[in-house]
């Protein structure tokens, strides 16, 4: 099964901050048509979606539910305060280097239209700007949108709370994809893939006897929140948070920091700052994994998390487990990921998905 590769652009380039994940599910809900049987959006936004059993158990009162956690979201900006010159100043929606966002352009979306401006800190330019002023890192909260356009028209437009994202062109490279918001489209890309893998194999591989939910949710990259509510509502027995995780096998890393490396597969986070997963169930990823020929690798994150920790902590708890790929430059513009380890996750997941009971 090749990479759609027009599904993963569409998926990056649509717009979507926490709390404003609306567009990215309404793609979504496009894209899985046929592929569960009931789909219901939840309070906070999340699509919740639910496929039955395709094999029946034996032995058993009820199915084991398995929850699977996308996060739609995007780092981002909200719309904070509109100048009398017509300068819109902005509050983060998610972790930003301030070291990232000089000279960017962006996406305000309103909600008529979505308008093109460009970002920049308050400041001089290189021309007239001192030794010591070139030197200076801004902090998030010196940084202004110019949508070149007169204040009084800015005023008609944008209104405060609408959301702003980076505004660049998906990239496809020979061996890597590079876009914003591969954090975490990527989730997106491989629940819906691995589900579409799924329902078209054949034999053994196309069923399961487990019950299937993939969450589609809200608002993770400000504390889990979306996953916490549709996790608490799913009631799970088992659970995968797909995420991006670091790969930092680039220059000026050491090699005992990279996290992952490129090319080796998808991988399997044992802890981060948020979650130790289950050992058994990474065990059981692994042993699929190496049954099918997939390339896959183990991954710690000293920081960060990922929504596998709602479902972890949520009810009565559940097993679970972070299914991630590498990803250089997290948190930029330039989030690269290798086609290979894409692929590879997709693969794991309907993979072990078919062997779920």
């Amino acid at each position: 099964m090749a990479l759609n590769i027009d599904l993963f652009r569409r998926l990056c380039e649509t717009p979507g901050v926490p709390g404003r994940e609306e567009r990215v599910r309404d793609l979504i809900r496009k894209e899985i048509k046929g592929l569960f049987d009931s789909t219901t959006v939840d309070s906070m936004g999340s699509l919740i979606c639910t496929r039955k059993p395709t094999r029946k158990t034996t032995g058993r009162k009820k199915p084991t539910r398995v929850m699977v956690a996308a996060h739609m979201d995007e780092i981002g900006f909200y719309v904070r305060h509109v100048d009398e010159n017509g300068f819109l100043w902005i509050n983060p929606a998610g972790g930003f280097d301030a070291r990232n966002l000089f000279s960017r352009r962006v996406m305000v979306c309103t909600g008529k239209e979505d308008l093109i401006g460009v970002l920049n800190p308050g400041g001089k330019p290189v021309h007239i700007a001192s030794a010591e002023d070139r030197k200076k890192v801004p902090e998030l909260n010196e940084f202004f949108i110019d949508l070149g356009m007169a204040p009084k028209d800015v005023a008609k437009k944008v209104k405060i709370g609408d959301f702003v994202v980076m505004h660049e062109p998906f990239v496809e490279q020979p061996d890597a994809v590079v876009s914003k918001a591969i954090d975490n489209r990527f989730a997106c890309y491989v629940a819906i893939e691995a589900l579409r893998k799924l329902s078209k194999a054949k034999g053994a591989l196309g069923r399961h006897s487990s019950e299937i939910v993939i969450a589609f949710t809200t608002q993770e990259e400000v504390g889990l929140r979306g996953a916490q509510v549709a996790a608490n509502q799913v009631k799970a027995d088992v659970g995968i948070g797909l995420d991006v995780t670091l790969g930092c096998d680039t220059p000026g890393v050491p090699t005992t920091q990279r996290v992952t490396k490129r090319g080796d597969g998808a991988a399997l986070v044992v802890q981060d700052s948020s979650m130790i997963a289950n050992h058994e169930l990474v065990e059981e990823l692994c042993a699929v994994a190496r049954k099918h020929r997939i390339k896959h690798q183990r991954a710690i994150l000293p920081l960060g998390g990922a929504d596998g920790a709602a479902i972890q902590r949520s009810g009565s708890g559940a097993r679970c487990a972070t299914l991630a790929a590498g990803t250089r430059y997290i948190h930029t513009v330039t989030e690269s990921m290798d086609k290979k380890d894409l692929q590879a996750a997709v693969d794991l997941l309907a993979a072990w998905l078919a062997t779920t009971s």
